[in-house]
């Protein structure tokens, strides 16, 4: 359940990455910063300009506080006392006019049909985030780039291991993403919290691996066509490689999941006696369905829509739809019946908006109807859970949004006590959000302005009860 995957934001461009040699090798004629503000959020933008030596002019867009780096800029024109632009690829354009001392620009920026100000000042240099808790060499454990085999999917997955430097075998975990395409750091935000999580317990005695997800940076295999069942072969086939290790004690090797990953490590553990404990970090404990239904009115509400506006939304129909109906074709059917049915009831202005197009219609579905996400869906994670013996701690941050913590950890905990599972820990921690960061707003969009990755206490708690069980 990372950001990008289980929630529609009314503001468009989150978790774009795109990284472009051009604007990297070239030096900027300038850059130009300003802050948008969107109900309770704040969120920099940042101009990149830069003149090319035929004398024609190139420009990239940075949200810092999304974690998007580079964005080209399809066309921008910059005149003694106007600078204009768009990004086609995020359908959004600025107007400004250049005040006379050609250092600042008044303007409007315009994206979904929203029409925001957005003052922009000339800076000699982009903004930086800074991320203290991203490790730095020389570091104080081993560290090995590896390549192992999913047999069942025929592909090779690539990760990092690091462990300890003593001369003994050590307790082992294999780091699971939450939802999309992740790389092994599960980099969000220009976050790297799997980083972070193997760094500490690696210098703690633990050895941890963490992989690309398939089909992501140096992984094999088609990550658009799997689902969840798909993972958990995946992370097993991790496991399969620890155990082929000298290094790893083959009796205590856990899996650690966060958001989609909290639900495949006990459908992991529930399979394979290989895994001797699990860690769910934000996992699920709800049927997808309700889960999303819950997350949505958060997240409005976090946005300061109110409950009038919330309850005028079609999430949990559209939910029932696709659950409901046996195949992808029928539930478009259904759903193009809703979404016309909805449409005759707007007026003319509301129609034009560009969220309520057609094509904004059927990009949706491509997303709604994908098989990862009509299995997310329907998804019960409590059978897996009452299958669960081995030792469990399950984590949540009290401020988390996507997957919230009350009725999620007891839903987690009714299901192990079914289990007859004895050795179980679960900790709601204050004021954490649900990348386990310490909040202030506890907004979505905060993410990214915050500079800490990963709570400290969260990560002494895990390591601590790892060391515990493992003894």
């Amino acid at each position: 359940m990372k950001t990008k995957k289980f929630f529609v934001l009314s503001f468009i461009f989150l978790t774009v990455n795109l990284f472009s040699q051009q604007a990297e090798e070239k030096k900027y004629e300038s850059i130009w910063e300003g802050t948008l503000k969107i109900s309770a959020m704040s969120l920099r933008i940042v101009l990149k300009v830069i003149k090319n030596d035929d004398g024609s002019i190139n420009a990239f867009l940075d949200s810092p506080d999304q974690g998007a780096k580079d964005i080209p800029v399809t066309s921008i024109s910059i005149a003694d006392d106007s600078l204009k632009f768009n990004i086609g690829m995020i359908g959004a354009s600025f107007n400004g006019k250049i005040e006379k001392d050609s250092l600042a620009v008044v303007g409007n920026f315009s994206q979904a049909g929203m029409n925001l100000p957005l003052n922009l000042k000339k800076v000699e240099r982009a903004a930086e985030i800074a991320r203290p808790q991203t490790p730095q060499k020389p570091y104080l454990y081993n560290e090995e780039e590896v390549v192992f085999e999913n047999k069942s999917a025929n592909i090779k997955l690539a990760g990092t291991l690091t462990y300890p430097k003593e001369e003994k075998k050590f307790p082992a975990v294999v780091l699971v993403t939450g939802s999309g395409a992740q790389d092994r750091d599960e980099t969000v935000f220009n976050h790297k919290p799997f980083w972070v999580i193997a760094d500490y317990l690696s210098r703690n005695g633990i050895a941890v691996l963490r992989f690309d997800d398939r089909g992501t940076a140096k992984s094999e295999g088609t990550f658009a066509a799997v689902t969840s069942v798909d993972f958990v072969t995946d992370a097993l086939a991790a496991v399969e490689y620890l155990k082929s290790r000298d290094e790893i004690d083959k009796t205590k090797i856990g899996i650690i999941g966060h958001s989609e990953g909290g639900m495949i490590a006990p459908m992991a553990a529930s399979s394979s006696s290989d895994v001797s404990f699990i860690v769910l970090l934000a996992g699920p404990g709800m049927i997808g369905k309700d889960l999303l239904v819950l997350q949505n009115r958060l997240i409005m509400k976090s946005q300061g829509a109110s409950d009038e506006e919330i309850n005028k939304t079609k999430h949990e129909e559209v939910y029932n739809i696709i659950v409901n109906q046996p195949d992808s074709l029928s539930a478009l059917i259904k759903l193009e019946e809703l979404y016309n049915q909805t449409l005759s009831q707007m007026t003319d202005e509301e129609k034009q908006k560009p969220e309520n197009s057609k094509e904004s219609f059927e990009q949706q579905m491509k997303i709604l109807l994908s098989p990862w996400f009509r299995f997310f869906l329907k998804f019960d994670p409590k059978p897996y859970l009452e299958n669960v013996t081995v030792p469990v701690l399950a984590l949540n941050g009290e401020k988390d949004l996507q997957v919230p913590p009350k009725e999620n950890l007891s839903a987690i905990e009714e299901a192990l006590k079914s289990a007859g599972n004895k050795n179980y820990k679960i900790v709601e921690l204050p004021g954490l959000n649900h990348l386990f960061q310490t909040c202030k707003t506890c907004t979505i969009p905060e993410y990214g302005q915050i500079e800490e990755t990963f709570s400290p206490d969260a990560l002494k708690i895990i390591s601590d009860w790892i060391i515990e069980i493992t003894k």
